[in-house]
């Protein structure tokens, strides 16, 4: 087996109850548990703060989709050039969307990705913030209220393209690996 990590971090053994019925879901959802998840398994509380976060940002109630979300994880994580979260979240984008090509174009270049108007503003935020955090300003939101996102999206919006780019670096620092079986996932044909 290839390691996870440049890390020698071993899992939690016994892990936790709750941990291992994580896993478990997982392993039924997706055929697989997400190397990210084992790899902080080495401490049981970073990774229920991981995940706790990752479900907050990703799969609760919120004005985006489900999919809008997993397109900013995927543009945070091509100019971040994260291989791990394109890899990952690259798979879920196809998944969601049904169209790995829209998917492909997004991790290649979203600026050519066939978006609407909404999706091209959410984008253009997010990327702004990965590259120059420091210019962000009123005009970034007004762009995202002018194509029909509320105070609460932009929320939104800016806490997925944060947390991606702290799991991009996490994913560098420690070059983590991605699951092999990602990159046949929801390819089509």
């Amino acid at each position: 087996m290839e390691p996870i990590t440049a890390l020698d971090l071993t899992q939690a053994d016994p892990l936790d109850g709750d941990i291992r019925a994580y896993f478990d879901k997982c392993t039924e959802k997706l055929g697989l548990i997400p190397n990210v998840l084992q790899a902080y398994a080495f401490d049981q509380a970073k990774l229920r703060a991981f995940m706790a976060m990752y479900n907050d940002l990703m799969l609760a109630p919120s004005g985006l989709s489900k999919a809008e979300r997993e397109m900013i994880a995927v543009a945070v994580s091509a100019e971040n050039k994260c291989v791990y979260c394109l890899t990952a979240h690259g798979a879920a984008l196809r998944q969601l969307t049904g169209d790995p090509i829209l998917a492909e174009t997004i991790a290649q270049n979203w600026r050519v990705a066939r978006l609407d108007a909404r999706q091209r503003a959410m984008l253009a935020f997010a990327v702004k913030l990965t590259q120059r955090p420091q210019d962000m300003e009123e005009a970034d939101r007004a762009a995202l209220r002018t194509a029909g996102f509320s105070d609460r999206d932009i929320w939104d919006i800016a806490a997925v393209a944060s947390f991606y780019n702290m799991s991009n670096r996490m994913a560098a620092a420690v070059e983590m690996a991605p699951n092999p079986e990602y990159h046949a996932m929801a390819r089509g044909g």
